[in-house]
């Protein structure tokens, strides 16, 4: 267990940086949060699963190319096309959310109208048309696409340091010693995504100004349609 000491060090210190430095290790799940109104619970369930999905996806690919025998360079190519591939998910995710929420936030525009009846008097009144054309079973289904489409990202998005830095030298010592650092990486990763989603939720400020709030799927789109652009350019 000593000699292992250094290796399981590596791999808390590298997930944890590797996520904390990482905005899209956290920034979407905060934007649709606070968008949709998530609860704790939600929020940490959802954040997990993804987070998940994040690891796992890697450690497969790398426990598969070391009992294949395949080198560290042709893992790092497949890597890298599933980053090209989660960016290019996240992008579209987040600008399709972002049309849907200004859409959503037009619908909600409150429009006002004058009436004149025979007698001479006139009123105004208001009315929003989301509520004479919302269906109440499309929220559900939304909703679930919502956390599917990120579980998808997530489960495209390559852990980079995992593979070369810390599988093929965990690989050499034993099978005991590899779930070691699978399990200490992965937890470290998990626990950095829920620090940094709640710590943000709990210090960023609610919307001040109503109006905006009816803008807050359109935003969490944007941020989320930022975070894969930044992924795209390889940041």
């Amino acid at each position: 267990m000593l000699e292992a000491a250094p290796l399981l060090v590596s791999a808390a210190t590298i997930g944890v940086l590797h996520t904390a430095l990482g905005p899209d290790h956290s920034l979407p799940f905060i934007a649709l949060a606070r968008a949709r109104h998530w609860s704790w619970r939600r929020t940490a369930a959802i954040t997990a699963l993804c987070g998940l999905a994040h690891v796992g996806s890697s450690v497969l690919l790398g426990l598969a190319g070391i009992a294949l025998g395949t080198a560290v360079f042709h893992l790092e190519r497949i890597e890298a096309a599933r980053a090209d591939v989660a960016a290019w998910l996240m992008l579209g995710f987040g600008l399709a959310y972002a049309a849907w929420g200004a859409r959503r936030a037009l619908r909600a525009d409150a429009h006002a109208h004058a009436h004149a009846h025979a007698d001479g008097t006139w009123h105004r009144h208001t009315h929003q048309h989301h509520r004479e054309h919302l269906h109440p079973h499309d929220g559900g289904a939304q909703r679930a696409m919502t956390v599917w489409t990120l579980f998808l990202v997530f489960g495209f998005g390559p852990c980079e340091p995992l593979i070369p830095l810390l599988l093929y030298p965990a690989a050499t010592a034993g099978l005991a010693q590899t779930a070691l650092v699978i399990g200490v990486f992965a937890i470290a990763t998990i626990a950095t995504m829920l620090a940094v989603v709640f710590a943000s939720l709990a210090l960023a400020p609610r919307a001040a100004w109503p109006r905006l709030a009816r803008w807050q799927h359109a935003l969490a789109g944007l941020v989320i349609a930022a975070c894969g652009a930044l992924m795209t350019a390889g940041l």
